[in-house]
């Protein structure tokens, strides 16, 4: 499985889908294991649901930091 790929998936489920992403808040491995469609381990699970958390949280604070400096 290629788990950066899985990340990026559940990403863009997250970003796009409001229901989807309450419910990764709420239970992000049940979430996650919905959108690969495999019942793994929690722990490989887990590591997809920390790499999503980073993705976002990044592009929050980019979205923030973006702001503080302006746009060219």
């Amino acid at each position: 499985m290629d788990i950066k790929a899985k990340i990026d998936e559940v990403v863009n489920k997250v970003k796009n889908d409001g229901a989807f992403a309450d419910k990764f808040k709420s239970e992000p491995i049940k979430a996650v294991e919905e959108v690969i469609g495999v019942d793994l381990p929690d722990d490989t699970v887990q590591k997809i649901v920390d790499g999503v958390k980073a993705k976002i949280n990044i592009g929050g604070v980019a979205d923030k930091l973006g702001g503080l400096f302006g746009k060219k």
